[in-house]
């Protein structure tokens, strides 16, 4: 199972986001999520643009959240959209971005399946457990992940409370090398090196 680490407005400052990735690509993050909510594309392209640098050098996937039309101009690696951009039409922006594709699905496994069926490259679930970040995120549990992988294809992406104390129980769960487990407050907080390795030696699926 990959580690799939998120930035985020507070943890993450953009003064230290650089050097903070820089950490965690040297130490088992494979795949970085770029959230900004609140920003305009031009007051974060050049941002952008030195986070994809990191991640090409570590051979670290960047997925720029939600900005697709940003992501276009920026060449990246991949999009995440959710529920937030329903408004997108799916085929066009399949037909028009040749990068991976990722989608929010919550607890909705008829979502995931229909977005696989249009083209998407992995599907998110969450919030698996309490979320710090997101507290009012419900929470479906890890049942749902088994369940998922009986109908589902395209790699799989565990989202939501995930830490030290909790990372263990997908090792019992039919998630394999292909799948995801996105966390952000379990990386970013504190010793970011320390985190990842006590978070990946925690993994029995590389």
């Amino acid at each position: 199972m990959k580690i799939y680490a998120i930035s985020d407005d507070a943890l993450t400052p953009y003064s230290k986001l650089p050097n903070m990735l820089e950490i965690a690509a040297n130490n088992h993050c494979k795949i970085f999520q770029f959230r900004d909510k609140k920003s305009k594309d031009d007051d974060i392209f050049a941002l952008c643009l030195e986070l994809i640098d990191i991640c090409k050098k570590h051979d670290v996937l960047f997925i720029l959240n939600d900005r697709i039309d940003l992501a276009m101009k920026l060449n990246a690696s991949g999009v995440h959209i959710g529920i937030d951009d329903e408004k997108i039409c799916f085929n066009e922006l399949r037909a028009n971005f040749s990068g991976i594709i990722g989608v929010s699905c919550y607890g909705d496994i008829n979502r995931a399946i229909l977005y696989q069926n249009l083209g998407a490259n992995y599907v998110a679930f969450g919030s698996i457990f309490k979320s710090d970040t997101k507290k009012n995120a419900k929470t479906i549990g890890i049942d749902i992940l088994n369940h998922a992988k009986g109908l589902i294809q395209i790699p799989i992406c565990a989202i939501g409370g995930i830490n030290l104390n909790n990372i263990h129980s997908f090792n019992h769960t039919k998630l394999d090398s292909n799948d995801m487990l996105a966390m952000i407050s379990s990386i970013w907080v504190g010793d970011i090196k320390s985190n990842l390795e006590k978070l990946y030696n925690q993994i029995i699926i590389k």
